[in-house]
């Protein structure tokens, strides 16, 4: 922490670089042995004393004094050592640090890698998101739905990204406390922890936004980017993808179509159905269409008779209906109760990759 000027919270990364550039401090050269003037350099009355305490309570001091005429860097001193130093301007500059520098500029404090649950509140809904057994973001409310981890976290990475403004006066701290106090509520979001919750209420007034934080005092103005990516809704969050299996290699696809339906089995590197090898390249245009699939848009109802089903067994198993309802086609996921509209043209594809596993050529003999 800093305790001086006031006390604030400090930036541990900042503070890891100030120590570590005090723990490798490097002279480029020595300037004098012996100076007899320490007022030339700027060393009898020193711009800047660093005075590092250890842990036996001993202490060491590094005078800052000024700028080489020439050059570029500055002169330095330490305690117990006549001699007078040229810092480079980067070495110099490591340890030439003020209190604005190196306090914590986070409006929200929360650890990233020890949050259990983000909740977000606005006029439209609100969200709550949580880890499950695996680690991933599923969605909680306003029910179950499965999550897209990588929009959550680009979520919690922006309001972990948004910084106050240290050098405030005293009367532009005032007026952003009246704007913030007359303006509309945008949102509001809760992070919680290991450590516990934290809450930012972000409003706008006018054209601008104004956030206020838990985690520490006063108003902030938030740039106009970040907060538009923090007004999202639940649709914004959602896992538009029909397979979780990914990157990860089925062992068995059970397709059931209006074209084709078949059972394959991996084997090794080779693709089998009903005991017949099929060639690998249809199966993997076949698997790159599943992975693909995705939702265009959520609807609460409209799922009819199935007209395609497939399971894929990788390291879990997932089925997967597709039915038509007038001109659209709805899908929904085994054991849950969301349901996804497909673009006509993705099953269209997917129809086609399925109609295009042949049987393996038969291999040439040696």
């Amino acid at each position: 922490r800093i305790t001086a000027p006031e006390p604030l919270a400090a930036d541990r990364s900042a503070i890891d670089s100030l120590v570590s550039a005090a723990a490798t401090l490097t002279a480029d050269k020595v300037i004098e042995e012996k100076p007899a003037d320490l007022a030339q350099f700027g060393l009898k009355e020193p711009a800047a004393r660093v005075v590092i305490t250890l842990k036996d309570g001993k202490t060491r001091t590094v005078l800052l004094g000024d700028d080489a005429p020439v050059g570029g860097g500055g002169f330095a001193q330490v305690d117990g050592d006549p001699k007078v130093y040229l810092l480079t301007s980067w070495v110099k500059g490591g340890l030439d640090k003020l209190a604005v520098d190196l306090r914590d500029k986070r409006i929200l404090t929360f650890d990233r890698d020890k949050i259990v649950r983000v909740e977000l509140t606005r006029k439209k809904d609100a969200l709550e998101f949580s880890k499950n057994a695996q680690g991933s973001w599923v969605i909680t409310r306003p029910q179950m739905f499965r999550a897209d981890s990588w929009s959550v976290d680009d979520y919690i990475r922006r309001l972990q990204d948004l910084k106050l403004d240290p050098l405030l006066t005293s009367d532009q701290k005032a007026d952003l406390e009246k704007q913030f106090r007359t303006g509309e509520a945008v949102a509001t979001v809760t992070v919680t922890d290991a450590a516990g919750a934290q809450k930012l209420e972000l409003r706008k007034n006018k054209d601008k936004y104004y956030a206020r934080s838990s985690a520490v005092e006063g108003v902030h103005l938030v740039q106009e980017l970040d907060a538009k990516a923090l007004d999202k809704g639940l649709d914004d969050f959602r896992n538009k993808k029909l397979f979780d299996f990914g990157f990860d290699d089925p062992s068995r696809i059970e397709y059931r179509g209006q074209k084709r339906q078949m059972v394959l089995t991996k084997s090794g590197e080779k693709w089998s159905d009903g005991g017949k090898p099929m060639d690998a390249v249809g199966v993997q245009t076949l698997i790159d269409r599943l992975r693909e699939l995705s939702a265009a848009s959520f609807p609460a109802s409209g799922f009819t008779q199935p007209l395609i089903e497939v399971t894929v067994t990788a390291k879990g198993t997932e089925k997967v209906q597709i039915s038509k309802s007038g001109d659209k086609y709805i899908a929904r996921r085994e054991g849950e109760p969301a349901l996804y509209e497909i673009a006509a043209s993705s099953v269209d594809e997917l129809e086609n990759a399925a109609a295009d596993v042949k049987e393996a050529p038969p291999e040439k003999k040696k």
